[in-house]
């Protein structure tokens, strides 16, 4: 037996009577949205509407913001912006993960040279700069790759001077 956990979010499973009692709804209600685009069912071939349980917790919601007293033009309009963060939200995932993977096969790290304005220019690696008039300002230490974390520059070498000789006391 399968429990709601284990169930697809996204799975058209619930007919509309079944998915007005889960959410505590009039079936017509189920149908106003629906024309009016709130909660947007996936349909049959036969164009019979079914629900997945991601609908009937945004009916629950709608049903929270109503009783609180916004208006089905605000609750439309907050829907909208929930879809709109949850794309951003993938969107950055994405995002971080292409920067891992970058960070991951960067060659030696990074170099910069200052501009003729002092502005800061990042080269490629292996790359010079353009004129020679332009400074490097930072290089790394060529490392190998596993001795250093991606978000490290390599760190030098600290050798540790001999301890001094006291003087024999009499």
């Amino acid at each position: 037996m399968a429990f709601p956990s284990d169930l697809d979010e996204d799975a058209p499973i619930f007919a509309i009577a079944m998915a007005a009692e889960l959410a505590n709804m009039h079936p017509q209600t189920l149908r106003q949205y629906d024309r009016m685009g709130l909660v947007t069912p996936q349909r049959t071939a036969g164009r019979v509407r079914r629900y997945s349980l991601r609908d009937v917790a945004q009916l629950r919601e709608i049903a929270v913001l109503s009783n609180e007293g916004v208006s089905l033009e605000g609750i439309a309009r907050v829907l909208e912006l929930q879809r709109e963060v949850l794309g951003l939200r993938r969107r950055v995932r994405a995002l971080e993960a292409e920067l891992a993977d970058e960070r991951l096969t960067r060659l030696g790290g990074r170099i910069f040279a200052a501009g003729e304005r002092g502005d800061v220019v990042p080269l490629a690696h292996g790359r010079r700069t353009a004129r020679r008039t332009e400074v490097v300002v930072w290089r790394p230490a060529r490392v190998h790759e596993a001795e250093v974390d991606a978000d490290e520059r390599p760190r030098p070498v600290r050798r540790r001077r001999p301890a001094a000789k006291k003087p024999a006391s009499d």
